[in-house]
């Protein structure tokens, strides 16, 4: 955090900051994009999906950096030429706004399970660790 503080210290245009004056190369785009597509619950839920199911699971990661590369190639470029910053702005120019809507609408109600879940799964594997009651149970009974 502190080295992106410095990083961007002279940073004071909207454009700047939310697209780098469009001075990132796609590629760069592209692996700031699937950084952020790991998260705690990958790592936690791979192993044990592996382990139930089997690793046939396994050939939707092998597809995804060639999917976030042909994303990277084929709309990062769009969304510099159409000058927009977010995917909702490029759907409301592509089509219309009540398109725009429905997909920030469901956009945000997928988002909002995906993070419970994301916050549940490593509550339950912190409660096993640290012996607290599971999340699901009363917390009154938890002693400090």
């Amino acid at each position: 955090m502190g080295y992106g503080v410095w990083r961007t210290r002279s940073t004071n245009t909207v454009s700047r900051y939310l697209r780098g004056d469009n001075e990132d190369r796609w590629w760069a785009v592209t692996l700031s994009v699937m950084a952020t597509q790991a998260s705690a619950i990958t790592f936690l839920s791979t192993p044990g999906q592996g382990f139930l199911d089997g690793m046939g699971f396994v050939q939707f990661y092998f597809g995804l950096p060639l999917a976030m590369v042909v994303i990277g190639w084929v709309f990062i470029p769009l969304y510099y030429k159409w000058n927009v910053y977010t995917a909702y702005e490029f759907i409301g120019k592509r089509f219309d706004h009540r398109t725009r809507l429905l997909t920030a609408i469901l956009f945000l109600i997928q988002r909002g399970l995906s993070t419970g879940i994301t916050i549940y799964a490593p509550s339950i594997v912190l409660s096993k660790v640290l012996h607290w009651p599971w999340a699901g149970r009363a917390c009154s009974s938890v002693r400090w």
